[in-house]
């Protein structure tokens, strides 16, 4: 059954695929996956998820003091347009919370990333870093928040240290989670962690695999004791964050396929992944927030550590001066399969 501007249908199918996603189901502030004290009385002030901080919502963000929360490209996004705002409406703050102490893989392959707009996105956020328009806390968690008058106090460690905050907003992108209340007469089976399907869970572990590590994957991963029904896309995934749009796009070739009756194809690998940017570790430059003259790793063929060095050795100078070289073969071999194990 479901409903529409028609009001309520049933209607009976021989297949039902799950695409409704997790974006109406965000991850709550707590790093063990639970709402922190005052999180709920604060919710007028909070945001989760992509709020647009320039457009519709611009009134309430303009001028003030942002706290966002989250280690993902949303969390860029967000920071990026506040960014915007910030151009247009000098008095705002931005604070960026992150729960690890790193952002550099975070921040991504630059000009070398294989999905040029993510690598645009993370040259972006690491120049904004150098210039001094993020204060960046790291790493951060947030214990307590109390509503005082028009603003928050965010109680918080930062560095293992108690750490207090005063902010107007805060927004939340710590990921999402899938929405499993209106499929409980339906048959499925989850991991108990990873909250997807048992044969598909250990492909996406976040704890061993990135975006571009998760090997292809269709109709023999996603399906579930009920006869005909299977969720794709990132609600597959379910609390995993490496989920990619070609990875949804090749699982629904291969449901559909398998749909049509031909099972061969539904089986057939049809996916590359990118090898370049944050869904791989190996051959990453690793450069710290400090050193955003870099531009990013430079191109695979020059002998360099940086897109600036690059550019330098290019007009017969030595380098940049930045000192920051590339990762050694041993240590990227280590980085493979610790991600690979």
């Amino acid at each position: 059954p479901y409903r529409d501007a028609g009001g309520e249908h049933r209607v009976l199918a021989r297949a039902v695929i799950d695409a409704s996603g997790t974006w109406w189901r965000p991850n709550p502030i707590g790093v063990d996956g639970l709402p922190v004290p005052g999180e709920g009385a604060a919710s007028a002030r909070i945001a989760y998820g992509i709020p647009d901080v320039v457009g519709k919502a611009r009134e309430d963000y303009a001028g003030k003091r942002v706290l966002v929360i989250g280690g993902g490209h949303s969390a860029i996004n967000v920071a990026l347009a506040l960014m915007e705002l910030q151009d247009a409406a000098p008095g705002t703050e931005i604070f960026w919370a992150l729960r690890h102490a790193s952002v550099d893989r975070l921040l991504g392959g630059g000009l070398n990333d294989q999905l040029p707009e993510r690598g645009a996105l993370g040259l972006a956020a690491r120049q904004a870093m150098t210039d001094g328009r993020l204060n960046m806390l790291a790493p951060f968690a947030v214990n307590r928040i109390e509503t005082q008058g028009e603003g928050l106090a965010v109680d918080a460690s930062l560095a293992g240290k108690p750490f207090s905050l005063a902010v107007d907003r805060i927004v939340v992108t710590t990921g999402f989670r899938p929405d499993l209340s209106f499929l409980g007469e339906i048959r499925i089976a989850l991991d108990p962690v990873v909250e997807a399907p048992p044969a598909l869970a250990p492909l996406i572990d976040p704890n061993f695999h990135s975006c571009g590590t998760v090997p292809a994957h269709g109709i023999a991963e996603l399906a579930h004791p009920e006869p005909g029904f299977t969720i794709v896309g990132s609600k597959s995934y379910g609390r995993a964050p490496t989920f990619l749009m070609a990875t949804g796009y090749e699982q629904v070739r291969s449901v559909v396929a398998d749909i049509a009756g031909d099972h061969v194809a539904a089986r057939e690998v049809r996916l590359v992944l990118p090898e370049t940017g944050v869904c791989s570790a190996v051959g990453i430059v690793t450069v710290s927030a400090s050193a955003g003259c870099c531009g990013g790793p430079a191109p695979a063929d020059v002998d360099a550590c940086c897109v600036e060095d690059a550019h330098a050795k290019a007009k017969g100078a030595s380098g940049c001066g930045c000192a920051t070289t590339p990762a050694s073969t041993e240590a990227q071999e280590t980085m493979a399969a610790s991600i690979d194990a």
